[in-house]
């Protein structure tokens, strides 16, 4: 499996690198170029997420229909466009332009789904841990490297930086990342309309968590930055832009030491829903400390509370979303959830910019922190996300025909053939049947 899956986390991580090393600067670069005011410099930081959220879905589709490579290939070409436009970018304007262009090439559903269609249901948790901890390491590394070379050689070398990983990620596509398995199902085309994936209301909650966390975590990188390099004298601790290392660094460093128990007890003990709970709890008390500090290291521990909670949901997001997702909408439904973190991204960036054009850091702290307490009682209210499974059936055994009338059984959530490896897979709701007594139907 994990030859499977790193060239595509190696990917996915360096694109994301891309978009992470531009957060820790960026609203500081943009409130200082031509034209530009704290509600441009909001849409600057989350305006790419605007054609993210327009794009998810066509996307995922495409990759559904055309293939999972050819739709890889031509978001990253969009990507590559949109970071030399950034690069050389010399107002607000032009920024937004190529920050837009960045967000239009949007593979992270199409990445996930390929994830999804390469490795076993009981991997795939594994699978998107290792994904989301490439990326966890992008970040950690970004946000080193960030204030370290936009605060010494300029923010537009980071851009032209984020260009070059994205060529080199074309090159891990077609030389390391294998081609994903045949898969033969019995859906009809009217079943696999965009609308089919909001039938499940599981999946509709899981959407929902998407806007939630994407939309905090683009008003985290909103303010850490400027409350950290403003002047004492408006409100802030008066730090250089390349101490801010300092800061991400033991975020980082807690926030990836999370992900592991989050990954475990989220997967393997079926406590999704309860990390969820503690994920959402953690971010609401790192913004109360974030936005009423006084002094410094109460707000760096705000900081690192916050991105404990944010790692926290990581490994888990993707993989429920692919669990509850049918084998013929995985793309779609993956491609929808990236639509609302991708909206959310938008939409937080424009309220932490219009908040901080308006009023101060505390009113955002609280703005979240009742945005944190609806989360909270939407998880809570969430069904346990680990309550199907699935039987693998080899085709020289099994008749495929008796597999396939399986699905009138009210237990059996959906059958398909994996072709390329000559087997059947049956999902099946645990709290009404087991493993053996499905394997009993086809008797």
């Amino acid at each position: 499996m994990f030859k499977q899956i790193m060239p595509l986390s190696l990917i996915v991580a360096l694109r994301f690198f891309g978009l992470f090393i531009v957060l820790p600067v960026l609203s500081i670069y943009a409130l200082d170029m031509e034209g530009a005011t704290p509600f441009l410099a909001g849409l600057v930081v989350g305006g790419y997420a605007l054609t993210q959220a327009i794009f998810q879905v066509p996307f995922g589709l495409m990759s559904d229909k055309i293939g999972r490579k050819k739709t890889l290939l031509f978001g990253l070409l969009i990507f590559i466009a949109g970071s030399i436009i950034s690069a050389l970018s010399d107002s607000i304007y032009i920024l937004l332009i190529g920050r837009f262009l960045q967000g239009a090439g949007a593979i992270g559903s199409v990445v996930s789904a390929m994830i999804a269609d390469l490795v076993k249901e009981e991997q795939r948790a594994h699978a998107m841990a290792i994904m989301g901890g490439t990326i966890a390491l992008s970040f950690a590394v970004a946000m080193i490297v960030a204030p370290i070379v936009g605060g010494h050689w300029g923010i537009d070398k980071l851009f032209w930086l984020t260009a070059i990983l994205s060529i080199m990620a074309i090159g891990i596509l077609f030389t390391a990342v294998p081609q994903p398995p045949k898969i033969i199902h019995s859906y009809a085309e009217d079943e696999s309309q965009m609308l089919d994936v909001f039938k499940d209301k599981s999946l509709t909650r899981m959407y929902i968590t998407f806007l939630f966390h994407s939309s905090i975590m683009t008003m985290a990188f909103f303010i850490i930055p400027l409350v950290m390099t403003q002047s004492i004298t408006d409100g802030g601790f008066g730090w250089a832009k390349s101490e801010l290392w300092k800061v991400y660094l033991p975020a980082m460093v807690f926030g990836l030491i999370a992900m592991g128990p989050s990954a475990v007890f989220g997967e393997k003990y079926g406590k999704g829903r309860e990390i969820f709970m503690i994920s959402v709890a953690t971010i609401f008390f790192g913004f109360i400390a974030m936005g009423f500090a006084s002094v410094p290291w109460v707000f760096i521990v705000g900081v690192v509370l916050f991105f404990i909670g944010f790692n926290m949901f990581e490994p888990l997001l993707q993989s429920f979303v692919s669990k509850f997702a049918k084998v013929h909408q995985k793309g779609a439904a993956l491609g929808v959830a990236n639509t609302f973190a991708y909206i959310g991204i938008f939409l937080g960036g424009l309220l932490a910019g219009y908040i901080m054009n308006h009023y101060n850091r505390e009113t955002l702290a609280t703005v979240v922190a009742i945005l944190s307490i609806a989360w909270f009682i939407w998880v809570a209210t969430m069904p346990n996300p680990n309550n199907r499974g699935n039987v693998y059936l080899p085709l020289d055994i099994y008749d495929r025909e008796k597999v396939s009338a399986l699905t009138a059984h009210k237990a059996i959530v959906e059958s398909y053939v994996n072709e390329t490896e000559n087997i059947a897979v049956v999902k099946y709701e645990k709290d009404i049947i087991d493993e053996d007594e499905v394997r009993g139907l086809l008797s």
